[in-house]
């Protein structure tokens, strides 16, 4: 009868794959997410965070919307409106990235988070240019989030490829005017829309 060889058990094989200890195999897996957008800062250290505008957003745009002077919304949107339908709010946080952007700058130091400001361009592919609309929360203006959002508009549109960026502006809002023609936009009076005038950037 051959002598059964002595097998050492204190080293384990070269090719011995050992099992995870149980801790290690029955522990949750932690897994860490990382947040949308970046973190901004105003003039006065109050911080936001920048990012896209999603569906998650509909809420949040309707009570932005609600905080809005008459005075505010005529700027924004040309025209009085009392409310923001549910319908066009949906709408304006489903957006086409090919043909657009909206950005938001959220306040997460409330709950629920709350949209201080919205930024967004519409592309015309036919006219290589984009108009954009610029919108920001009274209680958050001059503290220098709309030159924010607008100086990400427009590097949007240049990684576009685009010839130009244009939006109209009421002439009694003269902190948009003044923005623009900070960062190079040219003025043209609206003949047919009084107190109207239509700002452009070429790219």
């Amino acid at each position: 009868m051959l002598p059964i060889p002595a097998i050492d058990f204190s080293a384990p094989s070269q090719h011995a794959v050992l099992p995870p200890r149980s801790r290690d195999r029955f522990a949750p897996r932690l897994v860490q997410e990382v947040p949308k957008g970046e973190i901004v800062s105003t003039h006065d250290q109050r911080q936001l965070r920048l990012r896209s505008i999603d569906l998650t957003d509909v809420d949040a745009l309707r009570r932005c919307f609600v905080r809005l002077s008459p005075e505010d919304i005529r700027r924004r949107f040309l025209h009085a409106m009392s409310e923001l339908p549910l319908p066009m709010a949906q709408r304006l946080c489903q957006i086409d990235p090919a043909l657009e952007t909206a950005l938001v700058l959220v306040d997460e130091s409330v709950a629920p988070a709350e949209i201080r400001g919205v930024g967004r361009i519409y592309v015309d592919e036919a006219a290589d240019s984009a108009e954009f609309s610029v919108l920001v929360e009274h209680d958050w203006s001059r503290v220098g989030l709309g030159a924010m959002l607008m100086k990400r508009l427009v590097d949007d549109c240049r990684r576009r490829g685009l010839a130009e960026v244009w939006g109209y502006v009421l002439l009694e809002n003269r902190p948009m005017l003044e923005l623009c023609k900070e960062l190079g936009f040219v003025r043209r009076l609206q003949r047919n829309e009084p107190g109207t005038a239509q700002i452009t950037l070429k790219l």
